[in-house]
């Protein structure tokens, strides 16, 4: 990607925010409308959501900047509701989407499977960009973002299962212990260790431009650490965002270098979502849904069945605990589960092998937009009313 487009998509950005923001509209959905419209100009015809843009790029600062704010207390009092829609919850709605895939619309198990696997995780950007603007931070908007932040291991392992199936390997449930303990437990290793690493160093001065530099090192370097081996560079940076954020201030970073860490990130969010949002835009054009509706629709019907499945199966176990979530708060769980670039990234990084490869592609973008136009546009009555 050179400058030249760069600039045009921050200067729209910024464009979009002011218009976002004087009509109180959502600023995501007015972002993927003016990619559409950018698709149009031959300027950034060379742009595209590539996985590789979006997971060594855009995706570590949104995981940092939002685990900064995770407290550990709160964690810990919720912990077990995320791990469970985390593990249980995607497990469910792949299942769901797969097996409804594959018997009515006839789509080979392979097909099914992979992309049941690559839909069935809540985004964590389009999560956090919608809720972000409830303002207010509670339960019920941590245990969304939290959730789709923490997810990222559980498809990462899902996925590499699926391909190997695809492949016409077999996965015995050791390995796939072996592999889930490897990517979940490897990613938060990673993320320790150079949180750790950044912090003793941050300890050592109280220069702000420093301590922005080192918190810079600690967002990329544990995702690309992670990733290097194998494991999940998302749980990585999330692991390192919270050591930072809980560790970090009044101990190892200054009271200015807070201040200037806390803008900082706010800063490179806001730049990472508006450029998702906007490539995603520019995407959309590109596929045709009208050959594939009747797919479309079934898809983005089971989709909804197996987040369903998901929330109310999974937070009923906790309906006699001090876990307990509110039915009205689970409807919000159900409806606020977006999909997004994640998924997308993924469909685009299918084997050329995979059978219907282009055709997982075209029902994903449509789930996207649903997910994005439809449930991003109505999810906000409903938080208000919970809360």
């Amino acid at each position: 990607m050179s400058l030249g487009p760069i600039e045009l998509l921050l200067l729209v950005a910024a464009l979009v925010a002011i218009v976002a923001k004087r009509f109180r509209l959502p600023y995501s959905i007015g972002l993927i409308a003016a990619g559409v419209v950018l698709s149009l100009s031959p300027r950034v015809a060379g742009i595209s959501l590539s996985r590789h843009l979006l997971f060594s790029v855009l995706l570590p600062p949104l995981i940092f900047e939002a685990a900064l704010y995770i407290h550990w207390d709160e964690l810990k009092k919720n912990l077990w509701i995320i791990i469970s829609l985390a593990t249980i919850g995607v497990v469910l709605s792949a299942a769901v989407t797969g097996l409804g895939l594959h018997y009515l619309a006839k789509w080979e198990w392979s097909s099914a499977v992979l992309f049941g696997i690559l839909i069935a995780a809540t985004d964590p950007v389009s999560v956090i960009a919608t809720f972000k603007e409830v303002g207010k931070r509670g339960r019920l908007r941590f245990l969304l973002e939290a959730e789709s932040l923490f997810n990222d291991g559980t498809a990462a392992v899902a996925f590499a299962v699926g391909i190997a199936y695809v492949a016409g390997g077999t996965m015995g449930s050791l390995k796939v212990g072996l592999l889930t303990v490897e990517t979940i437990g490897g990613g938060v290793l990673c993320g320790v260790a150079v949180a750790g690493a950044v912090l003793l160093l941050a300890g050592r001065t109280d220069d702000h431009l420093v301590e922005i530099t080192l918190t810079t090192l600690s967002a990329f370097g544990s995702f690309l650490l992670a990733e290097h081996f194998g494991f999940s560079g998302v749980l990585a940076t999330l692991t390192a965002g919270i050591v930072v954020g809980n560790f970090g201030p009044d101990r190892a970073i200054s009271q200015k270098g807070q201040i200037a860490v806390e803008s900082f990130w706010e800063y490179a969010a806001f730049v990472a979502t508006s450029f998702v949002f906007l490539l995603l835009g520019i995407a959309e054009t590109k596929y045709s849904f009208f050959g594939l509706w009747r797919t479309a629709v079934l898809a983005v019907a089971l989709v909804l069945l197996g987040r369903a499945a998901a929330v109310y199966f999974t937070l009923l176990l906790f309906s006699r605990s001090s876990y307990r979530v509110s039915l009205q708060s689970q409807h919000v769980l159900f409806w606020g589960g977006l999909r997004g670039a994640l998924a997308l990234a993924l469909a685009l990084s299918l084997p050329l092998e995979v059978p219907r490869r282009q055709e997982i592609i075209t029902v994903c973008f449509a789930v996207v937009a649903f997910s994005v136009f439809v449930q991003g546009l109505t999810v906000m009555p409903l938080v208000r009313r919970a809360e």
